[in-house]
């Protein structure tokens, strides 16, 4: 069987040709832009680890959280990858959520969430959730914010997630269980 361009010798060496340049060049586009994004996000609190930094900024605060009105864990080491600690961890599963860096940074819980979905293997399933029917509560005062609320020290979160799959009408139903 002969691919297209692959038949006549000189044409072949004409597509092989156009083959390996477009290699080329897509192959130095991709490491170009990593490189770039990388050196972009040296500073971005979000992105760096913290472990060779001198992170004078640090505070904690505990967070409930709440899918579909069952509670739910929070695993431990969210934010933690191999050698590298980001700026936003847990370190046990009993909901303390850790925040640090140089110096003062407005953190949101929804960063908290970002990290767990992007740096944790099975993520949070921030998608997955309707967030009309969502709620995040900041020591018991429901917040307009929503997960934009800003992440202080001491304070106490309890987020309510409905997930867009969830059947509310079995919460409504007068059948016996």
């Amino acid at each position: 069987m002969f691919w297209p361009g692959m038949g006549d010798p000189a044409k072949r060496k004409k597509t092989l040709k156009f083959l390996a340049i477009t290699a080329v060049i897509g192959i130095s586009a991709g490491v170009t832009s990593m490189l770039v994004q990388q050196w972009f996000n040296l500073d971005n609190p979000l992105m760096a680890c913290i472990d060779d930094r001198t992170t004078l900024y640090k505070i904690s605060a505990t967070l409930e959280l709440y899918v579909d009105g069952q509670k739910a864990e929070i695993p431990a080491n969210i934010g933690i990858v191999g050698r590298c600690t980001h700026s936003l961890y847990t370190l046990s599963n009993d909901g303390t959520i850790y925040a640090e860096w140089e110096e003062e940074y407005p953190f949101e819980i929804g960063h908290f969430f970002w990290t767990w979905t992007t740096f944790h293997e099975g993520g949070f399933p921030m998608r997955d959730m309707d967030q009309s029917k969502s709620r995040i509560l900041v020591n018991g005062v429901e917040s307009s914010l929503y997960i934009n609320v800003p992440f202080e020290d001491g304070n106490n979160y309890r987020a309510e997630f409905t997930s867009k799959a969830y059947d509310e009408s079995k919460d409504t139903d007068f059948l016996p269980p």
